[in-house]
C-alpha cells in the first residue's frame, strides 16, 4: 500500500520531551522551499491547553486507537505510557505525499527509529539532544503543562532515550537555539536535495 506510492522524503525529529524538537520543526515548516508538511500524529492522551483535533493531533480514545492498531492503520505506533498511545497513521503520510510534499515528523524516539527502519533511504532521522538532564527538567517545569510526577516520569524516560541517540543519522545538541535551528536547516536541505 504505502510503499507503492511515489513518495517524498521523510524527515524525523525525535528527542526527549523538552529538548526543543517542536521549536525546530516549527522553524523548518516556515521555510517554504523545503516543501515540508507536518505529519499530525494520533494520540489517546487528553488535549492540553489550546490544542485542536486534526491540527495538533488526531485525538482518539484508547479503544479507538487499539482498533486502528488491529486494522494495521499505523505506519508506527507506541504505548508511550500506560494507555497513552501515539502513532502515525498511514493515511496521514499518504495525504502529504499526494500533495507532492516531504513529510516532517515530531515524534518519540521509538517511532522515529521505526520509520527509519521501514524507509531507510527516504528518511533522515535527527535526534535533538538537550545540553543536560538538569536543563531538560528546568525546561519541562517552565512549560507548566504537567504535574511534578509526570515531569519526573519524563526525565526518567529521557535517560533511556538519550542512549538511542547514536542510532539516528545525525544528532543536534540544542544548547543554543539559534545554532540548532541553523544546523537543522542545513542538514534537512542537504538531505532533501540529495
Amino acid at each position: 500500500m504505502i510503499k507503492d506510492k511515489k513518495q517524498g522524503k521523510l524527515i524525523v525529529f525525535s528527542a526527549p520531551s523538552g529538548s526543543g524538537k517542536t521549536t525546530i520543526v516549527r522553524h523548518l515548516l516556515g521555510i517554504e522551499d523545503l516543501n515540508l508538511e507536518f505529519s499530525i500524529s494520533a494520540t489517546s492522551r487528553d488535549k492540553r491547553g489550546t490544542e485542536e483535533d486534526g491540527k495538533d493531533y488526531y485525538f482518539l480514545s484508547a479503544k479507538a486507537f487499539k482498533t486502528k492498531i488491529k486494522n494495521d492503520a499505523f505506519l508506527e505506533w507506541e504505548e508511550v505510557y500506560r494507555d497513552n498511545f501515539y502513532g502515525t497513521l498511514k493515511t496521514e503520510v499518504e495525504r502529504i505525499w499526494d500533495k507532492g510534499k516531504n513529510v516532517i515528523f515530531d515524534i518519540d524516539v521509538s517511532g522515529g527509529l521505526r520509520i527509519k527502519r521501514k524507509f531507510p533511504e527516504e528518511t533522515l532521522a535527527v535526534f535533538v539532544k538537550p545540553p543536560s538532564i538538569d536543563e531538560l527538567k528546568i525546561r519541562l517545569k517552565k512549560r507548566k503543562t504537567e504535574s511534578e510526577d509526570k515531569i519526573n516520569m519524563r526525565v526518567a524516560k529521557a535517560s533511556a532515550e538519550l542512549a538511542t541517540a547514536p542510532l539516528f543519522d545525525t544528532i543536534i545538541v540544542n544548547d543554543n537555539l539559534e545554532n540548532a535551528l541553523e544546523e537543522a536547516e542545513e542538514k534537512v536541505r542537504k538531505f532533501i536535495n540529495s
